[in-house]
């Protein structure tokens, strides 16, 4: 929590996820999270972009479309033939059995959907409790010593960082955000450590440089 108000404090609250407003907010977010694969969030909004200009803006209409024609949309997002299968399996799940009955569980047998995306979902998506782990927060915890390698396992991060945390939604949003931002900015692949803030907390600072 101290990484976290510090975060906070220098970024202020980030309010993700960032919407369109074209699509229902939770089919954007799963669309969202599927098109991030891989790729980068200016990549994603290309391929929303074209999404909204084909009028493509739910799920009922992503299950009616060719899985070809989808594929050509959603281009600008990269693995788009791959990406375009995992729409169409997950718009064809929510349609058929009701985002109220979406867990983890579920989600992730879905194919296509990972751990990630799968969390990404149900936190800001269905505003579930649970920590969403990527590389960003491997590579600041790390550097942080609070774990002692970026290779972890995904959900031994994800228990870590939820028994030490409240078990509280924006929190974890917050946090998520709030990680993201930090690593894009100072605690990069190649660290920008002189100008970080943080580094006092830097267990991994001196091997870094």
């Amino acid at each position: 929590m101290d990484v976290y108000n510090e975060l906070l404090e220098k970024y202020g609250k980030q309010n993700w996820w960032p919407l369109t407003g074209y699509f229902e907010p939770f089919e954007e977010v799963c669309i969202g999270a599927v098109l991030t694969q891989n790729t980068s969030w200016k990549n994603v909004e290309k391929a929303l972009h074209n999404l909204i200009n084909e009028e493509i803006t739910s799920f009922d209409k992503i299950q009616k479309i060719s899985q070809d024609k989808l594929a050509k949309i959603i281009r600008p997002a990269g693995f788009y033939n791959q990406k375009a299968k995992t729409l169409k399996r997950l718009a064809n799940f929510v349609v058929n059995n009701g985002k109220e009955n979406l867990n983890r569980e579920k989600l992730l047998s879905i194919k296509g959907i990972g751990k990630e995306t799968a969390d990404t979902i149900l936190l800001y998506g269905l505003n579930k409790p649970t920590f969403v782990i990527d590389t960003y927060t491997k590579r600041l915890l790390y550097r942080l010593g609070i774990i002692e390698s970026e290779k972890i396992e995904y959900d031994e991060l994800k228990k870590i960082i939820e028994e030490n945390l409240p078990k509280d939604v924006e929190i974890y949003k917050e946090y998520h955000a709030l990680i993201v931002e930090h690593c894009k900015e100072f605690c990069r692949k190649n660290p920008v450590c002189d100008k970080c803030y943080i580094k006092h907390k830097c267990y991994n600072y001196c091997y870094e440089k």
